[in-house]
Formats: structure tokens, C-alpha cells, sequence
């Protein structure tokens, strides 16, 4: 595994991760195989109706479809994760290098923070596309959180299989039918993670700032620890990419919406009771929803999906796919409140 055990375990990411992460949904061998498969023939079947209602097109055979477990994910997570910071320790290392002692102590928090975060989330995450820094991009389907919430919610198996499958196949359809858009986020994400990681003098007064102001990050409509890290600047970077998650969110949304009620029978039962179970939650799932700050993604469907369908309306699904043209013609922050500031933008 890539990245520098010198200043981020690795190891000790996956080892937490593992320990932490509960295990599936009691199924027999039989069970597991036959969800493995009707899993990849979902995938299979929800690609052409996306892409042809989202009116992108890819090469096939550009990003395979992996149907994981729960380690496998965190495993396949943490791999990508070491990918994606390796280039941004390489910088904070030459800039200032830390002492042995600090480097030791840092190295060994990270990794158990890490591996915490990835243990608590693999057990609810369906589908992920998975960027892969330096690697070949994928699509993850999480077969034993697939199968817990369909017996959960008691709807159709095979249809709320195909329904996942049409929110994920859009984002490897976005990402492969619009070819600089990967190393464009990969790269965005770089940059702000070098611009936050403080110098090993400001850690102390950091850390002291965020047990500060706890209360602060627990809030409703926080972003959870980002809010207590930024500057004006970092915060103004974080909310343009926050601005792009919530298009790629909101317009794999609408797609599955559009397509649902054309190839999915039961869509209309899955998606109230889906929708029900998510804002279900309460208590400690909560509150490490808002630390996390996957209350803050929750948000990006809906405020993505109303930017999408309002600028459809306007001028159509190929002049939405405008925004596909280059990094400039991606939303603003502000116009993903103000849609119309977009189409007047990008279209005159």
C-alpha cells in the first residue's frame, strides 16, 4: 500500500477499519452468490437507460464493476485515499518535515482516525464510483448494505438492486463520458488538503480550537470538521467543490428518477421508503452524521437534483449538458442556489 507510514499508518487504517466495521446480514452461501450476480447484472442493465436519458456516452470497457463486502470497500478506500494524499505529504514534507517523535505520534492518530471513519461508513454506504487516484477508476457496489436495506425497508429485491444501480451508473457515466473531470476533482482535492493541513506548530492551537467549539460542529447544517478548519479562502475552495459534489449528486438523482418508473416497477414504494429511512435516523447515528459531515452530502442530492431539473427546464437536457464542457461551465456556489445565474452565464 502506497503513502508513508511515517506520517500516515496506513496498516493501522486498515487494521481499525476492519475491527471496527460490524458484519453483514446473515446470508447462505447460496444467497451471498446469488446477490453477487444479480448485482452486476443491474449495473449492466441500468447503463443504457442512463446514458441515454443523461445523453452521455462512454467507451465501454473503461470502468469495470466491482461487487465488494464491507472490508473490501474500506480496503479498496483506503487504498485510494494513500493515492490521493502521497503527492500532498510529499509537499508539506519538503516545505517542513516534522521530528521523529511527531511524525511517530501523528502517524498512528491519523491511521486510527482513518480506519474509525472507515469502518463507521462502510457499513452504510450502497455504491460508490471510486476515483482512483493513479489506478483505474471503478464502480463499488456494497453488496451486504444492499441487501440489509432491502430486507429492512421489505421492498423488492431485484428492483431496489437495479434502483441503486441507476444512481451509481450515472456517476461512472459522468465521469467516463466527460474524460477530464476525474483528474479535475482528484486534483481540486490535492490542492485544499495541502491548503488545510496547518504547519506542525499551528496543530496545538488547532486542536484546541475544534474541542472549543464542539458544540459548533454538531450544529444542524454544518459541514462537520471542515467547518472548523477553514480560513475564508479554504472555505471559499471548499464550498466551489462542495458546488460540483452536489451536481454530480443531484444530476445522478434526476437521471434515476427519470429512468425508475420506466424499469423499475416498484420505484415509487422504494424511493418513500428510502427517503423515510433517511431522515429516520437520530441519536449517536446523527450526531456522527454531522461530524462526519454526511449530513452536508444528504444535502447535495437535494439542492444538486433542484439546480438540475431547474436548468433542464430552461433550456433542455443537451443544453444542461453544457456543463460538462470544461471546468469553467461547472456551477458556482451560487448558482447552484440561483439556476437561472448559471443558464444566463454559460448560455447568454
Amino acid at each position: 500500500m502506497s503513502g508513508d507510514p511515517q506520517y500516515i499508518d496506513w496498516q493501522l487504517a486498515r487494521r481499525t477499519g476492519h475491527r471496527i466495521v460490524r458484519d453483514g446480514p446473515a446470508v447462505t452461501e447460496g444467497e451471498a452468490h446469488a446477490a453477487v450476480e444479480d448485482l452486476r447484472g443491474a449495473a449492466a442493465r441500468a447503463h443504457q437507460p442512463v446514458a441515454d436519458t443523461a445523453r452521455l456516452h462512454a467507451p465501454d470497457g473503461t470502468s469495470p464493476v466491482h461487487v465488494v463486502d464491507r472490508k473490501r470497500w474500506i480496503d479498496t478506500n483506503i487504498g485510494s485515499m494513500s493515492a490521493l494524499l502521497d503527492p500532498v505529504i510529499g509537499e508539506l514534507v519538503a516545505k517542513r518535515p516534522a521530528g521523529p517523535a511527531a511524525r511517530k505520534v501523528g502517524a498512528t492518530i491519523t491511521g486510527t482516525e482513518t480506519g474509525a471513519v472507515m469502518g463507521y461508513v462502510a457499513s452504510r454506504v450502497l455504491g460508490q464510483y471510486d476515483l482512483a487516484p493513479g489506478g483505474t477508476p471503478s464502480l463499488l457496489l456494497v453488496a451486504p448494505n444492499i441487501v440489509h436495506v432491502e430486507r429492512e425497508l421489505q421492498i423488492d429485491s431485484r428492483d431496489f438492486r437495479l434502483w441503486v444501480c441507476l444512481h451509481e451508473e450515472t456517476h461512472r457515466v459522468q465521469f467516463t463520458a466527460v474524460p477530464w473531470l476525474r483528474q479535475h476533482m482528484i486534483d481540486r482535492a490535492r490542492h485544499l488538503m495541502v491548503d488545510l493541513v496547518p504547519d506542525p506548530e499551528q496543530l496545538q492551537q488547532r486542536l484546541q480550537n475544534i474541542l472549543g467549539r464542539l458544540p459548533e460542529l454538531l450544529r444542524e447544517g454544518g459541514q462537520g470538521v471542515s467547518d472548523l478548519l477553514a480560513t475564508p479562502e479554504q472555505r471559499a475552495e471548499m464550498a466551489g467543490i462542495t458546488a460540483v459534489m452536489s451536481l454530480l449528486e443531484g444530476h445522478a438523482d434526476v437521471v434515476m428518477d427519470d429512468v425508475g418508473p420506466r424499469i423499475v416497477p416498484s420505484v415509487e414504494e422504494i424511493r418513500t421508503k428510502f427517503d423515510a429511512r433517511r431522515r429516520g435516523a437520530g441519536g449517536v447515528v446523527r450526531l456522527l452524521r454531522r461530524l462526519l459531515g454526511l449530513e452536508a452530502k444528504m444535502r447535495q442530492y437535494r439542492d444538486g437534483a433542484v439546480f438540475v431539473r431547474a436548468v433542464v427546464d430552461k433550456v433542455g437536457v443537451d443544453g444542461f449538458n453544457a456543463v460538462w464542457t470544461s471546468p469553467e461551465t461547472l456551477p458556482l456556489p451560487t448558482e447552484i442556489e440561483q439556476p437561472s445565474a448559471w443558464v444566463e452565464r454559460v448560455h447568454g
